[in-house]
């Protein structure tokens, strides 16, 4: 009787962890044949008044180029708002009028923190707000293509992160890594009818909307974008994919930085990975692609995490005789997945060459396991590199 619950037990361990080995190329196939896939009317909204929030903390040595980009914007329809949280700001200049520095007197230590008090210092009422990093540059038409999706209705865009540097191989392997995301939990998430996931930044959302979110949402640490994708997606709201508008970010260049970056995003996944049941069983009640695919999503691990546990589950099988060509054939279907992400997005050809050393990315990724509980004491955000190379 307990071999039979022991077999019943593994079977559904199984189940949990193999599913998300097939589950890229089921969502492409969804992708093929909904009806819910968005064609984006290129009529840009030129009224549209954007308010681009850029949050900096401690560190202001990318700020001039990150402002530089945004003022050469072809949609001329904003403010920006830069927060200087805990920044020296003394030789911080900007002689644009549309460009407000903010430098808070008391040390606010998080994202949204950061974007209450801009919108608390907002010099007139925006349309939107678009959520920018301290290290991004913004493609010229980034303003222009978010007003795209604007048009067609949605209060909540999530844009593209590309490199903005690949000067090492983590730098790259990172990159990879955003590709694939991207395209499966943006593009092709959204192509089934379901919603983007959020990036952190190169977002934006409808002011009154990212002002309720905030006043009934107070996130401390890392992980806001967590929490706001949830928010939104419990109310069935759906969150748009723009492939067009595009910030560039800076990618981990060191194997420290990494490990740092990597155990805060994993914190932030054991906190909130909740979410996901929440909001599959309301995509079940609601019969709500959009609820139920992304409540899958938000269940699956890490990609290292669940890629481990699927190569030991196979040796597992073949160990005690059981059943691991599905293993097999599961990994497989991953990889093919892996590499459509990347032929699909005109990937750089170093990005391909540094997948050898994808074994030296998993082993530091598994290091940052080891820092998951003191995560968010490390730092309040990644530290930037200067050597970084970036061609728009």
């Amino acid at each position: 009787m307990i071999l039979k619950y022991l077999e019943i037990i593994w079977f559904a361990i199984q189940i949990i962890i193999g599913f998300h080995l097939f589950f890229p190329l089921i969502l492409l196939l969804i992708s093929k044949i909904s009806k819910k896939e968005e064609s984006l009317n290129n009529f840009e909204q030129t009224d549209l008044d954007f308010a681009v929030i850029v949050t900096a903390y401690e560190e202001t040595d990318h700020l001039p180029k990150v402002v530089a980009s945004i003022l050469n914007q072809s949609h001329q329809q904003f403010l920006v708002y830069v927060v200087a949280d805990k920044c020296d700001i003394t030789n911080l200049f900007f002689d644009d009028e549309r460009v407000i520095l903010l430098r808070p007197e008391t040390i606010i230590g998080s994202n949204t923190g950061s974007h209450q008090y801009a919108i608390d210092h907002f010099k007139r009422a925006h349309n939107y707000v678009t959520i920018i990093d301290s290290d991004n540059i913004l493609d010229q038409d980034y303003l222009k293509e978010l007003t795209y999706s604007i048009k067609n209705e949605f209060v909540a865009v999530q844009g593209i992160r590309a490199a903005k540097n690949l000067n090492s191989t983590y730098a790259c392997l990172d990159a990879a890594r955003d590709i694939y995301y991207h395209f499966y939990d943006g593009k092709i998430l959204f192509k089934s009818g379901s919603s983007a996931t959020l990036a952190g930044s190169g977002m934006a959302f409808k002011s009154d909307l990212y002002s309720s979110f905030l006043k009934q949402n107070k996130v401390s640490g890392a992980g806001f974008d967590k929490v706001l994708q949830a928010w939104l997606l419990n109310q069935n709201l759906r969150i748009a994919f723009n492939e067009k508008a595009i910030v560039y970010d800076e990618k981990t260049t060191h194997s420290d930085q990494l490990v740092k970056q990597r155990s805060r995003w994993l914190n932030t996944w054991f906190k909130y990975f909740k979410f996901g049941f929440t909001i599959t069983f309301k995509g079940i009640k609601n019969l709500s692609v959009n609820q139920l695919l992304f409540g899958l999503v938000l269940l699956r691990p890490p990609l290292f995490i669940f890629l481990i546990l699927s190569v030991l589950a196979t040796f597992i099988n073949i160990i005690f005789g059981l059943n691991y060509w599905i293993w097999l054939a599961g990994i497989i279907c991953f990889v093919v997945s892996f590499f459509l992400s990347l032929i699909n997005s005109k990937t750089d050809k170093r990005i391909y060459a540094s997948l050898i050393n994808i074994p030296k990315f998993i082993f530091f990724q598994i290091l940052s396991l080891t820092k998951v509980k003191q995560a968010n004491k490390i730092s309040v955000a990644t530290k930037h590199t200067q050597n970084g190379s970036f061609k728009n």
